[in-house]
């Protein structure tokens, strides 16, 4: 692989930016690899100089990753969107088995979506549902074993940490005898959906009713502690606020301080169809670009940050790859959470239109598997 050997520092034109927008400190300790507190990252949400904030995060991203862009290929299987969860921003769930639009996959049914790919090359299969109150335990654990059986080389990344909290509490089960009830059952690693934003105030008015940030943050701690890596995201450009986006990086920083297991941070940026959040305007190119940027300059310990194309878009994602992210995520088949929320993206990309992508934007594309070891050094 070809990362870059020597990283550029910032431009002269980067630097008095920052120095005019009075970022110096700030500027100062990043380019001494000093970790920045929760004040500098407040202000880096308020400052002006935006394009220089997004080269000192690119300067980051290249110190840690040179030109490299990782991509995977992987399927997506929502075998249920029925949930008791009454998310205000979710357009995927349906509250009721029956209800207009409610499915629930048989076992064959999902694991006829690997089937169709028998003589396909694809790495991982990402698995999250809604809370489905009239499935039993073994549905699930059934569900990783048919999977795994189809398809042994496959990865199975699945379940959210809400999942995980809401199958403890129906079943009668420590959050660690169902993520070792899933891992005898082949789960390989967590996915990190489910964060929202961490700030209980936002939680409060829109999703109320499942597990909090605390909750959230223990059993990733739990899944880290029994070997098993995961993700983790943060929905914005709802009604939080930059401050609140702040603390919610802050407490993932603190938890990879202690554990070390997550692989990537994926901001997930808010789609206003098809939900009782419709009235909201939604986040705008630059208020994207800057969160983007601040995750990378704060997030110091979490290696990856990527630029999730299905609800991003295209363009955005592949422009996000010189503002701090190194990873589009993957070929996507099948992508419904957001396709319901009113995302216009394709259902999915082939690894040609990956490569010719990262290309485009000046950068080496790399395939990878889901723990980010080398599938294939794209061409």
């Amino acid at each position: 692989m070809n990362r870059r050997a020597d990283v550029p520092g910032l431009s002269s034109l980067a630097r008095r930016a920052l120095d005019g927008a009075g970022l110096t400190d700030i500027a100062d300790a990043v380019l001494a690899g000093d970790r920045l507190d929760r004040a500098q990252a407040e202000r880096l949400m308020h400052a002006d100089a935006l394009p220089a904030i997004g080269a000192l995060a690119n300067l980051v991203r290249e110190r840690r990753h040179g030109d490299l862009t990782w991509f995977n290929r992987n399927q997506h299987i929502n075998a249920t969107n029925v949930c008791e969860a009454t998310c205000m921003f979710c357009s995927f769930s349906r509250l009721k088995t029956g209800d207009p639009m409610a499915y629930t996959m048989s076992i064959e049914q999902a694991v006829s979506r690997v089937r169709a790919l028998r003589d396909v090359f694809v790495t991982e299969v990402h698995i999250v549902n809604g809370l489905n109150p009239d499935l039993p335990f073994d549905y699930y654990t059934d569900l990783l074993r048919a999977l795994k059986a189809e398809r042994p080389d496959l990865h199975l990344k699945g379940f959210t940490a809400v999942e995980i909290h809401y199958y403890a509490q129906k079943y009668s089960m420590t959050v660690e005898q169902v993520l070792q009830r899933f891992v005898d059952a082949g789960l390989d690693s967590l996915p990190g959906g489910g964060a929202e934003i961490f700030a209980d105030r936002v939680r409060q008015r829109i999703c109320h009713d499942k597990v909090d940030a605390d909750g959230w943050l223990d059993i990733h701690r739990t899944a880290h502690r029994m070997g098993l890596r995961s993700n983790c995201t943060m929905l914005f450009g709802m009604i939080e606020t930059p401050e609140e986006q702040v603390d919610h990086m802050i407490r993932l920083r603190d938890l990879q301080d202690e554990t070390g297991g997550f692989q990537t941070f994926i901001p997930l940026k808010f789609h206003n169809e098809h939900n009782r959040l419709s009235g909201l305007y939604e986040a705008t190119a630059a208020d994207v670009l800057r969160t983007y940027a601040v995750a990378r300059l704060v997030l110091d310990n979490i290696d990856h940050l990527k630029a999730y194309w299905p609800m991003l878009g295209v363009q955005t994602a592949v422009t996000l790859l010189g503002w701090g992210a190194d990873d589009l995520d993957g070929t996507v088949r099948e992508e419904r959470i957001y396709h319901m929320a009113g995302a216009s993206t394709p259902q999915a990309l082939g690894r040609d239109d990956l490569v010719a992508l990262v290309h485009d934007a000046g950068r080496i594309p790399v395939e990878r598997d889901t723990l980010y070891r080398t599938a294939a050094e794209a061409s």
